[in-house]
């Protein structure tokens, strides 16, 4: 049987690469051996920083919670009021919350008072 040669192949996923590698300076989108390097290590950043994401909005919900919960009242704190929601038996996440807060302030004023209210009985 005579010898198959895989350089249709290899082109294929040699131009795969170079083409993730497109917008890259240098010879980083052009050499595939170096734009490997840099397509694996973009991808290590896009799996690592999909779990930043979450933990920077979370981060920027609770602050806005915290402004917002502290124009009503200086002395609530942001964990005073989580506390008071658990007591009252209100489940409503901390995205939602923060939106109430920019878009909604009455109903966020509602939420509140009924959050202190919880912790004063």
């Amino acid at each position: 049987m005579s010898r198959t040669k895989g350089g249709t192949v290899t082109h294929a996923r040699h131009r795969k690469v170079v083409k993730a590698a497109k917008g890259y300076y240098g010879r980083r989108k052009s050499t595939f051996k170096v734009a490997r390097q840099a397509v694996d290590k973009a991808n290590q950043y896009a799996t690592r920083d999909r779990k930043v994401r979450k933990r920077n909005f979370r981060a920027l919900w609770i602050q806005r919670i915290n402004a917002a919960v502290r124009m009503h009242d200086e002395a609530l704190t942001y964990s005073r009021f989580i506390n008071g929601l658990n007591l009252a038996g209100i489940e409503v996440d901390r995205k939602v919350l923060a939106d109430l807060a920019v878009n909604e302030p009455e109903a966020f004023t509602a939420i509140v008072k009924q959050a202190q209210a919880s912790l004063a009985a």
